[in-house]
């Protein structure tokens, strides 16, 4: 039988990347964004809402995991990617607090909303939740305080929820780096100097595209990995391992 996922933030980047590995691979992908669906991304289902309500407002999380079950039919939900998450930048002098608990909203919360709503969906199919992560849980940047600090969490979460959920759920982080979507080059506009040291900034001397890490976080969702759960694996080009060091 086929088998479903949920994919939040699918019309990003990395969210197409990961509907079109699923989609690829056979699977029925509900997606779901805060954006007006995309027609390029080729969900099987697409819902428009906010993950932030789902944290303060159970009856509309109730009332999405209803829909997703409906539009599964009598396919068993195997996977969750929790991919959608907002970057809020800016410095500790300048960054109010609110910044932080907003982004653990959207980063933390809402992955946790979701896996709560469907942890019994995915413990009857014996499935997997793969948490999108990033590299700056574990070293990052000056004005990345927020967005650092709530993946730090999410990474936190995971082996919690690997504990929590074990043996029949398996949860892991898949912890990408520098990524080439549209809005990392629209970040680099007018700056290719800049865009080309960041790439060289990697071992690998090139950053990621978005079907590599797709094609990552199909491997933790599925079978081939039923081993794995509570871990990060970090898709970085082998950025963490580099020391900086003056010469």
């Amino acid at each position: 039988m086929t088998q479903g996922v949920l994919i939040t933030g699918c019309n990003g980047g990395i969210g197409k990347g990961l509907v079109k590995a699923f989609h690829d691979a056979g699977w029925f992908v509900v997606g779901l964004d805060l954006t007006e669906r995309d027609t390029a991304v080729e969900t099987d289902h697409f819902i428009k809402c906010d993950l932030a309500d789902f944290v303060s407002d159970e009856k509309k999380l109730n009332s999405f995991a209803g829909e997703v079950r409906a539009s599964l039919g009598e396919r068993p939900l195997a996977a969750l990617v929790n991919n959608a998450a907002i970057q809020i930048l800016g410095g500790v002098k300048e960054l109010l607090p609110q910044a932080i608990l907003d982004s653990f909203t959207v980063n933390t919360a809402a992955p946790y909303a979701l896996v709560k709503a469907f942890a019994t969906d995915l413990e009857e199919s014996e499935g997997a939740v793969v948490n999108i992560g990033s590299v700056h849980a574990q070293a990052t940047k000056p004005q990345f305080v927020a967005y650092a600090t709530s993946k730090a969490a999410l990474h936190g979460l995971t082996r919690a929820l690997a504990i929590d959920l074990g043996p029949k759920v398996r949860v892991n982080t898949l912890a990408p780096a520098a990524t080439e979507t549209s809005m990392l080059k629209a970040g680099f506009k007018g700056n290719e100097e800049g865009y080309a040291a960041l790439k060289d900034a990697h071992p690998l001397k090139r950053v990621a595209s978005p079907d590599e890490i797709a094609g990552i976080a199909l491997f933790l969702a599925s079978k081939d990995a039923r081993f794995l759960t509570g871990a990060t694996i970090y898709a970085d080009g082998g950025v963490l391992s580099r020391l900086y060091d003056p010469t």
